[in-house]
């Protein structure tokens, strides 16, 4: 084997790998946030990283842990919900990347279910020391109108291909 065809070979798989860690990464989210673990949600984040979902701005972990510990998101919890996150389509360049997905929030009213929320999500991440870290998410309600559906269309587009 040639060392171009080598370096090609390890970078596919070192790309393949990126895309599994980062996949993991968001899919915790959800077991996370709906166990109450406040320092394992977040450690999703960089130190400095944001989290804006409507009328909530979190600016770094320390917003991001208190937001999992607040009664409104305790409520939740309590009643019974999950958060769900799917597939996210991830785009990458070099040490950051993009991704792109929607969301429901399902919650438990007496003795059934409900769709509580659905929301467009769009996330910045970089590779740090410590592996992949999500350094701002973007989460709109998919209440009809253009926010979230610009949100989605926009990531999307912006790393078609």
């Amino acid at each position: 084997m040639d060392e171009d065809r080598l370096a090609r070979l390890e970078e596919r798989v070192r790309r393949l790998e990126d895309e599994v860690e980062i996949t993991r990464l968001l899919a915790s989210y959800g077991p996370f946030v709906d166990a109450g673990a406040a320092p394992a949600v977040a450690q999703l984040w960089t130190e400095d990283g944001e989290y804006d979902v409507e009328g909530w701005s979190m600016r770094n972990r320390a917003d991001i842990h208190a937001m999992v510990e607040s009664a409104a998101h305790r409520s939740l919890i309590d009643a019974g919900c999950t958060h769900f996150l799917g597939p996210a389509r991830v785009v990458l360049d070099g040490d950051e990347a993009t991704a792109v997905c929607e969301s429901l929030l399902v919650r438990r009213y007496d003795d059934s279910y409900r769709v509580w929320r659905a929301g467009a999500n769009s996330f910045r991440l970089t590779r740090t020391a410590a592996g992949w870290r999500i350094t701002q998410r973007r989460t709109r309600a998919l209440d009809g109108g253009t926010e979230a559906r610009e949100l989605l269309l926009d990531n999307v587009s912006r790393n078609a291909g």
